[in-house]
């Protein structure tokens, strides 16, 4: 099958409902009931669907799989297998590490084509590795690891231009960020394009680069280690020089809604989506992301913060900002079990449905929730979590047999768990959230449903 670049002129099979939201930094459950483990990531499309490919962080530091994740309509996505697994030695072997991983299409030799950063457990090796696959999300046949040129690399990125040429975008202490030319069946480095030698703490790393018309747009992220900064963005209409001044692109001092950049999905000619990891550093599986569409002009760029928006149509190139939402307090609604009131200070009304699910198998029950349309939405649970592990809860909504959602560990401000669930219009619909298994389910602080 041939890759179509991500588009305007890419053939989109299903477009996201207007009623279909992303929410940034919240807890993304897949169907699996496990929160999306693709860090790192990059997105390729193929004959309509979406493929996202990105580290699984369920075990930890340590390289446990390459996964892949598919979707049409960017909001949901089913996890569909992954492209390398650990091995009982060599790169992919235990306590190694393997990060930001990419893949593209190679129209020539017709393999799909995945780098990645590969490293020991004290990233003292500072390589590339090198996967081809036959099918975007299938196996993959691991090649070797190596520095790009004699050089280090750490975060990198990949790049293919219009013109079919494949890029190795490739950050090094040395010599700074560089593009890198590859071979033309993507596997082997030839020649240094371009490279930023900044000085100072005006380094930067975790590029990833797009281009509308006739410039190219890089972005990176500051050398902060896991902590978040303020990313920057660099155009030119040439990728060997022109290159402008690196300027920031989110609201400063949000330290760019605290994340880093690892991919930026092109939309149109003149639109695209920002993809970034929000890193716990101490509790990586936890880590959520943070994607926003950028708001671009010539070569300028800005990125503001919502607390979710609706990808829009055609080809996603437009967006919605957060639909109306009505609040729904847990305190309020109907316990079962041995569900009750817990203080919260942070919460809404100052208290939280506590003791969900467990032995006593308590739960929450919300009646009369409203909807002005039939159909599939987006509901965000506000919820708490004082474990270090994700909770669970089995979610059941107009009496069907549930699904199981994710909470990821959340202390302090209650956080955001996504539901996307088939409401009817009216004020008729109920939700009741349960425990799953004998497991603790998090406790709620009130669910937010779209008006409209």
């Amino acid at each position: 099958m041939r890759l179509l670049l991500l588009s305007l002129g890419a053939t989109i099979a299903s477009l996201a409902s207007a009623s279909l939201q992303i929410v940034p930094g919240g807890t993304w459950t897949t169907p699996n009931g496990e929160h999306l483990q693709a860090h790192g990531a990059g997105l390729i499309v193929d004959n309509g669907t979406y493929y996202m490919i990105g580290e699984d962080k369920s075990g930890g530091h340590s390289f446990s799989n390459v996964n892949c994740y598919s979707s049409t309509d960017l909001v949901q996505w089913t996890l569909v297998g992954a492209l390398l697994t650990r091995q009982a030695s060599g790169d992919l072997g235990p306590n190694r590490v393997v990060e930001r991983p990419k893949v593209v299409y190679n129209d020539r030799t017709r393999k799909y084509v995945l780098w990645m950063h590969m490293d020991s457990s004290n990233y003292g090796e500072a390589r590339v590795a090198v996967a081809t696959g036959d099918s975007v999300c299938g196996r993959y046949q691991y090649i070797r690891s190596f520095q790009p040129l004699g050089r280090e690399s750490r975060d990198m990125g990949l790049f293919k231009d219009d013109d079919g040429k494949g890029y190795l975008l490739t950050e090094d202490r040395k010599h700074g960020l560089r593009i890198v030319a590859l071979s033309d069946d993507y596997l082997t480095p030839t020649t240094d394009v371009f490279s930023w030698r900044l000085e100072g703490g005006n380094r930067v790393e975790a590029p990833a680069m797009i281009k509308l018309g006739r410039t190219y747009f890089m972005f990176a992220s500051m050398m902060t280690g896991w902590d978040a900064n303020e990313n920057q963005y660099t155009t030119s209409t040439s990728l060997s020089g022109g290159w402008s001044a690196w300027r920031k692109f989110a609201d400063s001092g949000s330290k760019t809604y605290n994340s880093q950049t690892t991919y930026i999905l092109k939309t149109s000619e003149s639109s695209a989506i920002y993809l970034g990891d929000r890193w716990m550093k101490d509790n990586l599986m936890a880590s959520t992301y943070i994607w926003l569409p950028l708001s671009i002009s010539g070569t300028a760029v800005t990125m503001k913060n919502f607390v979710s928006w609706v990808p829009g149509s055609p080809g996603f190139s437009a967006w919605q900002n957060p639909p109306a939402e009505t609040s729904y307090e847990g305190e309020k609604a109907v316990y079962g079990g041995k569900a009750r009131n817990v203080d919260c200070s942070t919460c809404s009304g100052k208290v939280t449905a506590g003791y969900i699910g467990g032995p006593d198998r308590g739960s929450v029950t919300f009646n009369n929730i409203r909807s002005d349309i039939d159909g599939l939405t987006t509901i965000r649970i506000k919820f708490l979590n004082g474990d270090s592990s994700p909770r669970y809860a089995n979610v059941r909504v107009n009496g069907d047999g549930g699904r199981k959602i994710a909470f990821l560990p959340a202390k302090g401000d209650p956080a955001s768990s996504t539901l996307h669930a088939n409401l009817r219009r009216g004020s008729s619909n109920t939700i009741v959230i349960e425990g799953f298994g004998n497991g603790w389910g998090p406790d709620v602080d009130r669910l937010m449903v779209p008006v409209q």
